[in-house]
């Protein structure tokens, strides 16, 4: 499958359907709650039958998703960039320590199309184009750019979902005032008489985050991508591929463990947490007593870095200063290890007594989780294009003759562009979104519905 067989415009509804097994799995529990449901022709069938649309549209992908990760899946990288690239899947390092690793084997932000490898590179001038200097396959001046289908599978069963869970509260608050009035029911146990006002604040804060998110994407399909060789001064998109800077890159070990490396890394973060699980004591108001597990996800520490990189789109390369970027996203975790026992002695004490005393708990697993922009993949980002100074000219040994060799890119916002960095190029970033109308209209009928309980109060 190539990405001249997909259209990149979805138009008004596209029927989305998994493409995971593990997705297919919770899509068929979802419809046979939905059919249960619905053949109750119940109050609680209807509840039963709205949890079952919420989980349809929770595992149903956007509506390109698919799609593109067909085309990846088949597109050929070069050996050398499969070389670099981290073995996927998963690794028993030690069952006697319960000691295992895990790298996604499809990364949502990795290449579509192929990417050119090292190999193909300029090594003596990093500003100079590939071949040609055509730009790079994926660029967004050769595929376009994308648009979701305005309404697909997750939007209308969303839709679906709070429809059906708004008339079923609407029905049992009905029901209880009813007992209410005939002295069946007290009025401080007729315990639906907050929904609306919960629906409805729910509702808001949906909005609001779908409306970020929406500003965030229209940014991104709304500004022009601009090539390296003939960007000005001034904000611009760029899409490219990270290539090393003068600076070189980090090979990151990961809380000093030697064998949890990640080489090759331009900007890093990783986490280290532990497990922690306690014993909860609860008594009901008629006095019984009871226990249960809470167990949760405790950060110990992390830590972060970066080094300037080169952005090159096959036309030319340009420098970005990333450590001037406040917004970043490196997307996925590259790479996952998991533990029954800290690194040494020391860690595992100092943990398993901070989860008793503080927590009143015991460490049950460890997990340290890497994230990181690597050398020779993907990168989107918008940033303020500006001068180079002299003195960094000369220590480049810099004539200033080509214009993309005499400015770098900074993270510095301008009125109506947010400068940030991503990991994945345009058409990555763009193929795993929801439309507007997603994001704004379920929300909106949300907070409608919430109001709209109001009245039965």
């Amino acid at each position: 499958m190539s990405l001249d067989n997909v259209n990149l415009d979805r138009g008004f509804f596209h029927l989305t359907k998994p493409y995971k097994w593990f997705n297919w799995i919770f899509w068929i529990v979802g419809f046979i709650l939905v059919i249960a449901g619905a053949a109750t022709l119940s109050i609680e069938g209807g509840v039963l039958a709205a949890f079952g649309f919420l989980v349809i549209a929770e595992f149903s992908p956007p509506s390109l998703e698919a799609d593109l990760q067909k085309v990846r899946k088949n597109a050929p990288q070069p050996d050398d960039l499969e070389e670099a690239a981290l073995k996927k899947g998963y690794e028993l390092e030690s069952w006697f320590f319960g000691r295992s690793s895990y790298t996604p084997t499809a990364d949502p932000n990795d290449w579509i199309l192929p990417a050119p490898g090292p190999s193909t590179w300029n090594q003596e001038d990093r500003y100079a184009p590939d071949g040609d200097g055509s730009a790079i396959p994926e660029h967004p001046s050769k595929v376009g750019t994308p648009q979701p289908a305005t309404l697909s599978t997750f939007g209308v069963c969303m839709v679906m979902f709070i429809i059906l869970l708004c008339v079923s509260i609407g029905s049992m608050m009905v029901d209880q005032q009813a007992a209410v009035d005939n002295g069946e029911l007290l009025e401080e146990d007729a315990g639906m008489k907050y929904a609306p006002l919960a629906i409805t604040i729910i509702g808001f804060i949906w909005l609001l985050l779908g409306f970020f998110q929406h500003k965030r994407q229209q940014q991104m399909i709304d500004t022009p991508t601009s090539l390296v060789r003939s960007v000005a001064a001034g904000s611009a998109e760029l899409v490219g591929q990270v290539r090393p800077a003068p600076e070189q890159w980090i090979n990151v070990v990961v809380d000093g463990n030697p064998n949890r490396m990640i080489p090759g890394c331009v900007d890093f973060r990783w986490e280290y947490e532990v497990y922690v699980c306690r014993q909860v004591t609860s008594t009901d108001s008629e006095g019984n007593t009871t226990t249960r597990e809470e167990c949760n996800w405790q950060s110990v520490r992390s830590d972060s870095g970066y080094v300037p990189f080169m952005l090159h789109d096959g036309t030319g390369g340009i420098r970005v200063e990333s450590g001037s970027f406040k917004r970043k996203d490196l997307g996925n975790y590259v790479k996952m290890w998991t533990s029954s026992h800290a690194d040494t002695l020391r860690d595992h004490f100092q943990t398993e007594f901070a989860a008793r005393l503080f927590r009143n708990g015991d460490v049950r697993k460890h997990r340290w989780t890497a994230y990181a922009l690597r050398i020779g993949n993907p990168v989107y980002l918008l940033g303020m294009v500006k001068p180079r100074s002299r003195a960094e000219l000369d220590a480049e040994q810099i004539d200033g003759t080509v214009g993309h060799t005499t400015i770098s890119v900074h993270g510095e916002d301008t009125p109506g562009m947010k400068a940030n960095i991503q990991r994945g190029t345009e058409l990555a970033n763009l193929g795993s979104i929801r439309s507007s109308a997603e994001l704004l209209i379920m929300p909106i009928v949300c907070v409608l519905c919430g109001i709209a309980l109001f009245a039965l109060l």
